[in-house]
């Protein structure tokens, strides 16, 4: 069922047999309605609007009546039985099988037929359109109208086939009919083929959904046309056929808003669906993964007022994107006296966040790296690296920072680039760690250097014992490298230009002993000895 036809694929074209009579063997009875989008309609068909935002208002407008229609309780009736319009993807294509009538019907103004047993009471028929068909065509394309053909014919000689559609889908219709015989499209007008492309849905026919797919992805993308792509009715958007697409939607939206911070204004007014296009990747330039939290609660809070709706959207579409476990445990305390989420889902991510960062690293880059789990917990591009931080209050304030940097971030760092670590606290002050290439001032050659800096400005001032110190081949424990004391002030950094004491070649050199499976472990030891 449904091979593909298409000219690309080299597969058999019927163009031939189009509408021919001598090529077929039914008569296929189009019936077209009147609706908000009939003919002098704003937006009628595809072609009738200038622009996806057209289609996008066009198509919003007609769900949005449709689902008032529903609340009301309208519902046409035909004689003893319920009918529906073929409309928009909320219900099954309606579909007949009639009994051949002597000859075949032209197009109609008024669409009325004597023999035909659909005469609805609360819609308008404007118009009806005749075709010959092929019912062995059609039924290889089209899952759809194989049932139609082998159970909706209940005597051999009933030739009629009878489908009704509003004005909007006529010309998608049209469309759809001859590419199953001829696999081409007449068309590339993005909202013309976004017609075809829910047509074909309800025809179940993928082929034509594949070819509408790949014509969309050809066009130029824009944040407009991605939104509308992955706005499509899951029917459509979560098809085989159409996933690309939608795939090519969500890469252009993480691409463009990869420096989030940058355009955090302009995402704010991007929909719920887009959102989740650019949380999902890894690929994110933000400062580190408290500051998504924040933004995805500021985001909430503007779309949906409603604590009830917001808490709903928060707990099952957002909360399941943002990585909290590379949340500093500052921010994690804030989450859980958070009024906009659900009190028990808080408590829960919080303590999955807690329980990763005390696992041990190995378990933790399995997690990183297992397809299942990769996306909760691989780290994004921060600006800022995650760190592990144990406190202690006594006999004296301490707390040990380790920071994990990868051979290719250090790589990355020549000839004179540095690598910020996200902050951590001691004693009420806020502290960071900064790897650097810099130039060693006596011998003039780059090597590593490492410093630790005092986050706030002012008067402020502490004095703090520090110490450095690395993993080492072969043993894998930590070495110290680096010890002494400093009275900082905000805004002062103290450190060694040269940690490992060798030139960067031998530092970064493939049998360095200060990398273990790619990896560069560093400590930070901090106390508070003076009042």
């Amino acid at each position: 069922m449904d091979p593909d036809f298409s000219r690309a694929s080299g597969g058999p074209s019927f163009e031939f047999a189009f509408n021919s009579v001598n090529f077929s063997d039914r008569v296929l009875r189009i019936e077209i309605v009147a609706g908000d989008d009939a003919p002098g309609a704003k937006g009628a068909a595809g072609e009738g609007c200038s622009s996806l935002a057209d289609w996008a208002r066009h198509r919003k407008r007609r769900r949005e009546e449709l689902r008032r229609g529903k609340e009301s309780g309208a519902n046409c009736k035909v004689e003893a039985e319920e009918c529906y319009t073929y409309e928009e993807g909320n219900e099954e294509p309606v579909a007949m099988i009639e009994e051949s009538p002597p000859d075949i019907e032209q197009d109609g103004e008024d669409g009325q037929s004597s023999d035909s047993s659909w005469s609805m009471e609360c819609t308008q028929i404007l118009r009806v359109k005749s075709i010959y068909i092929s019912s062995a065509i059609l039924a290889a394309k089209s899952p759809f109208f194989y049932k139609l053909f082998s159970n909706g014919m209940k005597e051999s000689d009933q030739r009629h086939a009878t489908l009704r559609i509003t004005a909007s889908e006529e010309n998608a219709l049209m469309e759809l009919l001859s590419f199953m015989y001829s696999g081409k499209l007449t068309t590339n007008q993005p909202t013309l083929l976004l017609d075809i492309l829910m047509i074909a849905d309800k025809f179940e026919v993928a082929s034509c959904m594949r070819h509408c797919s790949q014509l969309l992805r050809s066009l130029p993308m824009t944040t407009e046309s991605a939104l509308l792509y992955l706005d499509l009715p899951s029917s459509i958007s979560m098809a085989t056929a159409v996933q690309p697409l939608t795939d090519t939607a969500k890469e252009f939206l993480a691409n463009k808003y990869k420096d989030l911070t940058k355009f955090q204004d302009e995402a704010m007014t991007i929909p719920l669906a887009g959102i989740e296009a650019i949380l999902w990747s890894n690929d994110l330039q933000v400062a580190s993964e408290d500051a998504i939290y924040d933004f995805v609660i500021k985001w909430a809070r503007a779309q949906y007022p409603k604590l009830e709706e917001r808490r709903e959207i928060l707990g099952t579409r957002l909360l399941p994107l943002v990585r909290f476990c590379h949340m500093t445990c500052r921010k994690l305390r804030k989450v859980l006296a958070c009024s906009d989420l659900d009190h028990e889902q808080a408590t829960k991510c919080v303590t999955e966040a807690l329980l990763y960062k005390a696992d041990a690293p190995h378990r933790q880059r399995a997690l990183a790296a297992d397809v299942m789990t990769c996306r909760k917990y691989a780290e994004r591009a921060y600006k800022y690296r995650p760190l592990k931080v144990v406190e202690f209050d006594r006999p004296y304030p301490q707390c040990i920072a380790y920071l994990d940097l990868k051979r290719e971030e250090c790589s990355r760092l020549f000839p004179s680039g540095r690598i910020y670590s996200q902050a951590f606290h001691l004693a009420g002050q806020g502290f960071f760690l900064s790897a650097h290439c810099n130039m060693d001032q006596q011998s003039a050659f780059y090597c590593f250097g490492l410093f630790l800096g005092m986050q706030e400005k002012g008067s402020t001032s502490v004095t703090v014992d520090y110490e450095f110190a690395a993993r080492t081949r072969p043993s894998g424990e930590f070495v110290s490298k680096y010890k002494g004391y400093y009275t900082f002030t905000g805004g002062k950094a103290v450190g060694y230009r040269n940690l490992f004491a060798i030139p960067w070649p031998s530092f970064m050199a493939d049998d360095s002993l200060f990398f273990i499976d790619g990896v560069l472990h560093l400590r930070a030891e901090l106390t508070i000895k003076q009042p």
